[in-house]
């Protein structure tokens, strides 16, 4: 079975970021996070929706941009 969510230091693995960037993205308003006490679990069908939201938005700004 593969993981439901993973932590901030997956997250900044997975994304190729420092983690002091993963702590401030994952407080990020609109970034999906679940805390369990005082962990951040991040929801991992969630982070990839989310990333997908930004590449899309990002990619019709740089269009427009043009």
């Amino acid at each position: 079975m593969e993981k439901a969510t993973f932590g901030v230091d997956e997250l900044a693995a997975t994304m190729g970021i420092s983690r002091p960037k993963a702590y401030e993205l994952a407080n990020t308003e609109g970034f999906p996070i679940i805390r369990v006490g005082r962990r951040i679990r991040i929801p991992v069908s969630a982070f990839q929706q989310w990333l997908e939201v930004q590449a899309r938005e990002r990619a019709q700004l740089a269009v427009k941009g043009s």
